[in-house]
This record gives structure tokens, C-alpha cells and sequence, in this order.
């Protein structure tokens, strides 16, 4: 499988070697059988797909790879259905070979949302956490970002980022299928932390702070988007069930208590630079996520309201600087 021999040493560059060396052992292939039920089905279907050679690769502006052309003989139809077999898509878009992967998730619009805010990527170690399929990392690279690590606990994602780390060989992109409680205590070694669609989904979101604090180096960036609430200060809204049929949802804060939360934990320079009600055309089902969407999860007669009769999703971008 060899799919993380090139991580190892750039970690031990980064002065991690102890890290380098554990996730050695984490991510032997011996292990990561024995540990996913389904990771020899996903290697078979990775192994199966084509031997093609891209014409073009774009990643700053969208994420294409090769063109219709470079198929030649290879029946499109049948490559589509290789793809379909690592369903659900859920973030993306990608243009595979003039194949277009419609994701679930415009994650494009989000980036362009939150690139005019943050530091430049130029030259940047990135850790990007609950990366999914990669989607993001690879607009980083496309930015300039010299090194982004993608932390992914859910199988299928992480052989998502493999299908099109397959064609684009990228040595300095990487999507390990560990959480954030499996990363190291105060690495303090990345530029920019990304943690996207995550705090909600955390118990002890204070917890999950110190963690992307203690991954930035002195003066790093985290960059983190969130569901909110509307609300002054004093506004938590936990909700008693399921949020918008979620149920590992646990705290969704207002604006000015996630601004509190961030000063708690010591960080500066903290802006909410970005705040979106979720659209049906940003989330929504699609050939490539076949599944419920967001459509299903508000209120059909009101859309201001989740099905449970919560506030609809409303996400925010914040940025905030490690001292």
C-alpha cells in the first residue's frame, strides 16, 4: 500500500520524528485491515481503476484533473461506476477526466468564502482537521500551502482523497484516517489549522480548542467554521435531541460566546469574518449522494427551522492567532 512512505520523513523534518514514528506503526497496512473490516474492499476497489495520465491538473481555482480526452479507449460509463463505488461523495466539486463529481456539499463556495480572510498560504504547513475527502487540502496546494496534513476518521473519505491522490501524485498532501484526539499534545509546529464542521460535533468543544491551539506554532492561524446561533454572549444552545437529524450535535454558541470561548483558551486576534445560512443549493443530494440532504432535514414548511423546530443551520467562519 506504501500510501504514507513520504510522510514519515517530512514530519521528521518538521521535528516530529516521535509522531513520524507512531503513525508508522498506526498506518501499517497490517493494522489498518485488522482495524476497518472494509479496507481490503476499498484497496480492490482503488487497485481496479485506470492507469491514466493527466494533461492538465488545476487546483487553484477549482480542482481538475486531466481532461475527457486523455480516456482514450476507456469506457466512461464504467469508470463513473468505479467512482460510484466510493459513494457518498460528500465534499467536493471535482472534475475527474471531464467527469464531473457534483458533491453533496459546494465545499467551493465555503473556500471562496473564507480565502480573503485568512493569512496567505504561500509556504505554509497546514493541518486541516476533519478534512473528509481531501477536497479542501487540495485548494491549499493550489494556494501555495507547502505541506497540508489531513486528519479523516471515516474510511470512506480518506480512499476518496486516494482516488485522486492516485492521479495527482502529490508528495506534500496526505489524508490519514486518525482523529484529533490521536494527534499528539502541543506539536506546535503548523502555520494554519484548519477545523471545519467539527466544534459541534465535540462534547467538550473548550477541549477541542486547546487541541487546535496546541498544533499551531507561536503566531499560527486557526482557521474555524462552526455552526452558531443567534445570540448575545451568553448564548449556548444545546440541543435535546437530534439537530437537523444529527445526533452527535452538542453545542451550537452565538457569534459573541464562540468569541469568549476563543479568548478562554488564549487566543488573539479573533474575527468572525463570515456568517451563511446554509442554502439548499449549497447542501443538497445529488448522483453522487444519493442520501437525505439538507432538504430533508428542515422543516418543510418553514425553512427557518430545522425539523426538530431548532434554528436552521447557520455556519460561521472565525479566524484567531496562537500568541
Amino acid at each position: 500500500m506504501n500510501f504514507y512512505d513520504s510522510l514519515y520523513p517530512q514530519l521528521a523534518a518538521m521535528g516530529q520524528e516521535r509522531w513520524a514514528e507512531q503513525l508508522h506503526t498506526t498506518l501499517s497496512e497490517e493494522l489498518l485491515l485488522e482495524r476497518y473490516g472494509d479496507m481490503a474492499g476499498w484497496l480492490r476497489a482503488l487497485q481496479s481503476l485506470p492507469e491514466i495520465r493527466p494533461s492538465r491538473i488545476t487546483l487553484r481555482d477549482k480542482v481538475t484533473i486531466g481532461s475527457s480526452a486523455d480516456l482514450g479507449t476507456i469506457n466512461r460509463e464504467e469508470l463513473i461506476a468505479q467512482l460510484q463505488a466510493f459513494h457518498p461523495w460528500r465534499k467536493g466539486p471535482f472534475n475527474f477526466f471531464g467527469i464531473e463529481i457534483d458533491t453533496e456539499w459546494r465545499s467551493d463556495w465555503k473556500w471562496e468564502r473564507l480565502l480573503p480572510h485568512i493569512q496567505p498560504l504561500a509556504g505554509r504547513r497546514v493541518l486541516d482537521v476533519g478534512c473528509g475527502n481531501g477536497y479542501h487540502g487540495w485548494r491549499m496546494r493550489g494556494a501555495g500551502a507547502d505541506f497540508v496534513l489531513g486528519i479523516e476518521p471515516f474510511l470512506v473519505s480518506v480512499m476518496q482523497f486516494q482516488v485522486m491522490q492516485r492521479y495527482l501524485c502529490d508528495p506534500r498532501h496526505h489524508v490519514i484516517p486518525i482523529g484529533i484526539e490521536d494527534v499528539p499534545a502541543n506539536l506546535s509546529c503548523f502555520d494554519s489549522v484548519f477545523s471545519m464542521g467539527v466544534l459541534y460535533h465535540r462534547r467538550s468543544p473548550l477541549d477541542h480548542l486547546f487541541e487546535l491551539k496546541g498544533c499551531l506554532r507561536p503566531g499560527g492561524e486557526l482557521i474555524l467554521e462552526t455552526l452558531i446561533v443567534e445570540g448575545d454572549q451568553e448564548k449556548v444552545f444545546m440541543p435535546p435531541g437530534r439537530y437537523a437529524k444529527m445526533r452527535n450535535v452538542w453545542f451550537l454558541p452565538s457569534s459573541a460566546a464562540l468569541t469568549l470561548w476563543l479568548q478562554r483558551c488564549g487566543f488573539t486576534e479573533i474575527a468572525c469574518v463570515d456568517a451563511t445560512l446554509t442554502s439548499l443549493e449549497e447542501q443538497r443530494a445529488t448522483e453522487w449522494m444519493q442520501w437525505e440532504s439538507l432538504v430533508n432535514f428542515l422543516d418543510p414548511d418553514d425553512p427557518e427551522k430545522t425539523i426538530e423546530g431548532h434554528p436552521a443551520p447557520l455556519r460561521a467562519i472565525f479566524t484567531a492567532t496562537r500568541p
